[in-house]
């Protein structure tokens, strides 16, 4: 049994001074990353260090939920900035493969909407993919870093994207604590597919030809959350594989989104290939597009850049491509000035 907290009768009690009212030292300009924060201030505030005996009359160590009131109060400003705008997040790699690590987006996810954003998870699932096929006795192949699909890869890719990973994601997102809609691209032609262009060697990957957002803007309007598998039909109703970064791109520009997210298993855009400490933490178009030009985005990452910038060309504020191996890493890239990753301007 819990025992009862201790009181004063009301007459009794001394009047003490009123508190002067503390105002948080808030970002005046939320929407601008600042450059030279390598650390939010309130966490870099928290590490600990040792207190003289007159530090310790003045400063007494916060309390856990002190610290929590305070980290919220730093939010505000940022949850301003954002509340009633689109987010598109793309969703794959290692933060879909580790169980934390997927709870950590379903749960970033969810406060995200709790707090009046609008966030939309469109994903892959290769991993899956690639795991069914070999059930089935049929070795994955891939011609430039893209999957072959044949007819039974395609079969495959539409079963294990729409009927179980979407549904799963549907489901956890639900247990969370909000309302999540599963969809496709086939799903009121929210997508139409064309044949890529190599595709007498890839066979049914296809291209975004067309984005219809209409079956999104009820969903989002009520507050739910639509998760979108990257199948989608052409014209005559045949399937094709879409990459999953192409869709959220031309999704997030259909839906007059204020950010694109790409969870990546990379930092971001390294300025040297080979340090992982040389994040490029805020570039715009032409810079990034310079970047190209001297081989310093090369590989994978060709492909994500020209989904960010090609999004941002067609009205998307900032696309930021960001590492899904961090823990919360979403809200740190929405929430906090630091970010997580590399974040791309018009």
């Amino acid at each position: 049994m819990l025992a009862a907290r201790a009181t004063t009768p009301h007459h009794q009690r001394p009047i003490l001074p009123p508190k002067p009212l503390q105002i948080p030292n808030l970002n005046p300009n939320p929407g601008l990353r600042l450059r030279s924060a390598r650390v939010p201030r309130l966490l870099s505030s928290l590490k600990s260090t040792p207190l003289s005996s007159s530090t310790e009359a003045a400063a007494p160590l916060q309390t856990p939920a002190q610290t929590r009131v305070d980290i919220l109060s730093e939010s505000l400003p940022f949850i301003q900035r954002f509340r009633g705008k689109t987010i598109v997040v793309k969703y794959g790699g290692a933060a879909m493969k580790s169980p934390a690590l997927q709870s950590s987006v379903i749960n970033d996810l969810v406060l995200l909407s709790c707090v009046g954003l609008r966030p939309v998870l469109v994903h892959g699932g290769g991993p899956e993919i690639n795991s069914w096929l070999l059930r089935l006795g049929h070795q994955p192949q891939f011609h430039n870093g893209l999957r072959v699909t044949d007819a039974l890869t395609m079969e495959v890719v539409e079963m294990v994207l729409v009927g179980k990973v979407n549904k799963s994601l549907v489901s956890l997102i639900n247990v969370a604590g909000a309302t999540a809609v599963g969809l496709c691209g086939k799903d009121a032609r929210l997508l139409t597919a064309r044949p890529a262009p190599d595709a007498a060697a890839l066979g049914f990957v296809g291209e975004v030809a067309r984005v219809d957002p209409t079956i999104l803007r009820p969903i989002l309007a009520d507050g739910h959350i639509p998760v979108i598998a990257s199948v989608a039909a052409d014209e005559g109703g045949q399937g094709y594989n879409v990459n999953a970064d192409t869709a959220a791109g031309e999704i997030a520009a259909a839906v007059g989104a204020e950010k694109l997210i790409l969870l990546t298993d990379v930092a971001g855009i390294l300025e040297d290939r080979n340090d992982p400490g040389s994040l490029v933490k805020e570039i715009d178009i032409s810079g990034v597009r310079r970047m190209v030009e001297k081989g310093k985005v090369a590989g994978g990452m060709i492909p994500k850049v020209h989904c960010c910038v090609r999004s941002l060309a067609q009205g998307v504020r900032t696309a930021s491509i960001i590492d899904g191996r961090v823990p919360h890493s979403l809200l740190l890239e929405i929430l906090t000035d630091e970010g997580a990753g590399t974040m791309i301007k018009g």
